[in-house]
């Protein structure tokens, strides 16, 4: 018996209550439907329809079966569908939800690149630093510069986002290099105002334990490449990823302080709804991020 075509004949019947209409929705014989019924009910050892002259019911095991068969065939049907799929080229629209600075900096290079791969592909891109609701905004991935919390997306690393506490040499020579967190109080810092709290830095004590530390300053921008440039221009530390500090660092433009000190927590992530198939297109977008940067990404080899 083949049991699948037995069990794709059994569902057809009790949908459609009749022999006859089932073999039509499977272009087959109906003798070849009422057989594989039956070889079916004969390999289970239970009846699974009442069947009289004029009437067709399914038994309560029938009905039991009938649950469980239905969902068996949409799981394979599902199955079948996602190995075509991801045989099948990238195309169709791409909504991406991004950071500003990362938009900038890497990301609009790399979706350029992207996009030269797969012709078929329309980007639309928003970048803001606020996170999106995915589902709701009808976005099919964000990238997010987080620790992300559990939740019902699914997330994929993309690079780790290194942080480093930086100055310009000219305001380290006339305020002196911090030696610890605590001596932050008395610098001028520059603060990131989408940070929830932008005037609480945290760091890591020798051992482990976090050490959060007050810091006191007169300007917050709520733009990191902002802050660079205040940074560049001698106004003060600043709290930066090194995406975009990196070239600036490599340069001498800008120094690091405190490097044994700064927690290092925060992943560069591509992250999307959850579904049970993910698209080629996202698939093929994420596996090119990750390829582009990866675990170590080439803004810190230049740190």
């Amino acid at each position: 018996m083949d049991q699948l075509a037995a069990l794709r004949a059994f569902v057809a019947v009790a949908e459609a209550q009749s022999f006859s209409n089932a073999a039509r929705a499977l272009r087959i014989a109906k003798s070849a439907v009422s057989r594989q019924v039956s070889d079916l009910e004969t390999d289970l050892g239970a009846r699974l329809l009442h069947r009289t002259t004029r009437s067709l019911s399914l038994t309560e095991a029938g009905r039991a079966y009938f649950e469980r068969a239905t969902r068996i065939l949409a799981d394979l049907d599902d199955a079948n569908r996602a190995v075509g799929e991801l045989q099948a080229a990238p195309r169709g629209r791409l909504r991406i939800s991004a950071p500003m600075s990362f938009g900038f900096l890497h990301l609009m290079p790399a979706l350029s690149d992207f996009m030269a791969r797969y012709p078929d592909v329309v980007v639309d891109l928003a970048m803001n630093d606020r996170f999106v609701d995915l589902v709701n905004e009808g976005f099919d991935v964000a990238i997010r510069i987080a620790s992300l919390p559990d939740s019902s997306l699914i997330a994929r690393r993309l690079a780790p986002a290194r942080r480093v506490i930086c100055a310009s040499p000219s305001y380290l020579s006339a305020h002196g290099a911090p030696r610890s967190p605590n001596d932050l109080k008395t610098h001028v810092c520059l603060f990131n105002s989408n940070l929830p709290s932008a005037r609480e830095w945290r760091f890591v004590s020798p051992d482990g334990a976090p050490l959060p530390v007050t810091v006191n300053g007169r300007l917050s921008v709520n733009n990191g490449d902002a802050l660079r440039v205040a940074a560049l221009r001698g106004q003060g530390l600043a709290n930066l990823p090194t995406f975009i500090v990196g070239a600036d660092l490599q340069s001498g433009a800008l120094a690091t302080v405190l490097d044994s000190f700064v927690a290092q927590d925060l992943s560069i992530s591509a992250v999307y709804p959850h579904s049970r198939h993910l698209s080629p297109t996202v698939r093929a977008l994420i596996d090119f991020l990750v390829e582009r940067f990866g675990p170590e990404p080439y803004w810190d080899l230049v740190c």
